[in-house]
């Protein structure tokens, strides 16, 4: 499966990430489907920011609310490793649900995607969308 992606949403992914260094960014990643439509970018509120990252949990109760109100979902969750590869690390493995949400990560400039599963990461293709 091929994840849709907004061009917008790869700017302000990227924005972020370089906004943030040398500091890790995160957020929300909102849309309908298989395509992500939107971003929220969070606070990080990890001890050590500069090599973890802690989505806010108000701002994530504040997604979940809002899709369940009739507003976009959540297909999952973004972050930068400001010195590290654009691919899941080991205490990413370690965060993971399990639950086939979309990670967004963002390195040297560039965004990978990965679905979460019961047997880690798994590389996600993408395409861009224009709006």
């Amino acid at each position: 499966m091929t994840q849709e992606v907004s061009s917008q949403v790869l700017d302000a992914l990227l924005a972020a990430a370089a906004g943030a260094h040398p500091r890790e960014c995160c957020g929300i990643l909102l849309g309908e489907g298989g395509a992500i439509t939107s971003a929220i970018r969070t606070d990080n509120i990890h001890a050590r920011p500069e090599s973890h990252f802690e989505i806010d949990p108000q701002a994530l109760v504040d997604a979940y609310r809002a899709a369940r109100s009739g507003g976009p979902q959540v297909l999952g969750y973004y972050h930068s490793h400001p010195d590290g590869l654009a691919r899941p690390s080991a205490t990413d493995e370690a965060m993971a649900t399990g639950q086939g949400l979309v990670w967004a990560i963002i390195a040297a400039g560039r965004v990978t995607f990965w679905r979460e599963g019961d047997a880690g990461f798994t590389p996600l293709p993408y395409e861009v969308s224009p709006r």
